[in-house]
């Protein structure tokens, strides 16, 4: 299992809110909800290679 590295991360209150409302629909904690939008980001961007696909 990888290490996962904290931070501090500043939002806007009104877009801290949508990421709370789309986590608890999909069933997510709010930290989960943002590091599955950043990883979604980043394979669509090809920035991070998919291990599906390997």
């Amino acid at each position: 299992m990888s290490k996962k590295k904290a931070f501090v991360l500043r939002v806007q209150p009104e877009i801290l809110e949508a990421i709370e409302k789309w986590a608890q629909d999909e069933f997510r904690s709010t930290n989960g909800q943002i590091e599955w939008i950043l990883n979604n980001a980043l394979t669509k961007a090809g920035r991070k290679k998919n291990p599906k696909k390997e």
